[in-house]
């Protein structure tokens, strides 16, 4: 059995002039990415079964994120090759107040169709994976989401959500990105939000009150990040928190791709062994055993450099 990861693969344009705007930056460094993307090379890296399904254009970019994805083992039969728009690209700069300059010049990936995703099996996936940064803009991706969505519930397929939210991606309409998210945490099996995600998609004023707010929402099993602080981990009236691993961070860059991957991994492992439901023990050593896995990510620049140090005995 594999996983199906869908959504954005993308080009990350790293404004290398630190402190610089974007337009007055001169050197930038590309980085293969997307939140889907990272979490499907996790879990191949990890040793996992996986394949994305995903648009990227005809293009170099697009031929140098199919080539990262393959080198890795993830199966890339379902990212398809758009000739009428190019890779989606996403420039960056970091500037000295720690703000970001952020310009995002969308293209393929939200133009992955119904159609071409209706076609992908879903006999031999255990889990599908949605990666939400860009899914939720409007566009053929947005529709493709939902069908998938219902189509992985009828099917039993296990269903497992990320939202990946991006404020300045969503700034103009924040409504309605909390309502898809919240479509799709009622419909999970699994799902990990940051801290500030919880605030946001709740509107509570604490984590303990978000917390509560999810579990009314989901009967998911979920986690909260709270970077050195651990993760919050819900399974049914059971809440803790797993500890960090103590880590002088490089880059956190797919830090949290890194754990939903781990996540996720672990999961196939057992459904292919037979395994029951994991009860809170379990839950306990899966979140901990991912916690390693998104510090490892942390002492590396860049998170498909950081996934190739990834492997099976971080999860031992």
């Amino acid at each position: 059995m594999s996983i199906l990861c869908i959504g954005e693969a993308l080009i990350d344009m790293i404004c290398t002039d630190r402190g610089q705007r974007l337009s007055d930056g001169i050197h930038f460094q590309k980085k293969p990415g997307g939140a889907p993307t990272n979490v499907a090379a996790a879990v191949a890296a990890l040793g996992g079964s996986v394949s994305l399904a995903a648009k990227v254009g005809a293009d170099p970019f697009g031929d140098h994120l199919v080539e990262v994805l393959r080198s890795f083992g993830v199966d890339t039969t379902h990212v398809y090759r758009d000739p009428l728009h190019f890779t989606t690209l996403a420039f960056v700069s970091l500037m000295e107040d720690g703000e970001r300059d952020f310009y995002f010049n969308r293209g393929a990936d939200g133009q992955l169709q119904t159609s071409e995703v209706a076609g992908i099996s879903l006999r031999d996936v255990s889990i599908v994976h949605f990666g939400s940064a860009t899914a939720f803009l409007p566009g053929p991706l947005q529709s493709t989401y939902l069908d998938l969505l219902s189509r992985a519930r009828q099917e039993g397929v296990a269903i497992s959500f990320d939202p990946n939210y991006r404020q300045l991606l969503y700034r103009d309409d924040v409504p309605a990105f909390i309502r898809q998210a919240l479509h799709f945490i009622r419909h999970c099996d699994f799902f990990k939000v940051s801290d500030e995600e919880a605030l946001l998609l709740t509107g509570a004023s604490d984590l303990r009150e978000a917390a509560t707010a999810l579990r009314q929402q989901s009967h998911a099993v979920f986690t909260i990040t709270l970077g050195k602080e651990g993760t919050l981990l819900s399974v049914g009236d059971d809440q803790q928190v797993i500890p960090s691993i103590p880590v002088d961070p490089v880059d956190t860059t797919g830090a949290g791709d890194a754990f939903v991957g781990a996540v996720l991994h672990q999961l196939a492992v057992r459904m292919d062994h037979g395994a029951g439901m994991p009860g809170i023990e379990d839950w306990q050593g899966i979140v901990s055993r991912a916690n390693r896995a998104g510090a490892r990510t942390c002492a590396y620049l860049g998170a498909m450099e950081a996934f190739r140090h990834l492997n099976q005995d971080i999860l031992a």
